[in-house]
């Protein structure tokens, strides 16, 4: 699902053996949730990784952030993303969290006007510095 659709296939693509690593990592760490959409036994149609991270702004709180959404193209379109996005964040609130955040890439206009319907504000300019 990483690699379906246009700006997934140009960067995603790495060994099994790497997804394996990445997926080890992030299951050990209580602070991590990598959740998957199950419509029926087997068939996994959405993804998405959760994490609580700590902070000192907002006086120590706590905060959500989303990462890797994805719903397998043959299922966009059926309704799944709102409610599986919901429960995401009202798992952060269950993890004790007073915000989520999350980013998604400038050419992704129609995940901008999704998660605009879910309430989520355009409040803030990301910047990344890719290492490599």
């Amino acid at each position: 699902m990483l690699a379906d659709d246009p700006l997934g296939s140009i960067r995603e693509g790495a060994t099994p053996e790497a997804y394996g690593s990445a997926f080890d990592l992030i299951d050990a760490d209580p602070n991590q949730l990598l959740a998957c959409l199950v419509t029926e036994p087997g068939a996994v149609v959405g993804m998405l990784q959760l994490t609580t991270i700590p902070g000192l702004s907002r006086g120590g709180a706590l905060r959500g952030q989303i990462e890797a959404v994805r719903i397998h193209s043959a299922h966009r379109g059926a309704g799944l993303g709102s409610p599986f996005l919901q429960w995401a964040v009202d798992e952060a609130r269950r993890r004790g969290c007073v915000l989520v955040q999350l980013t998604t890439d400038r050419s992704r206009a129609d995940a901008h006007r999704f998660y605009e319907r879910l309430g989520f504000v355009d409040s803030h300019l990301g910047f990344k510095l890719v290492l490599t």
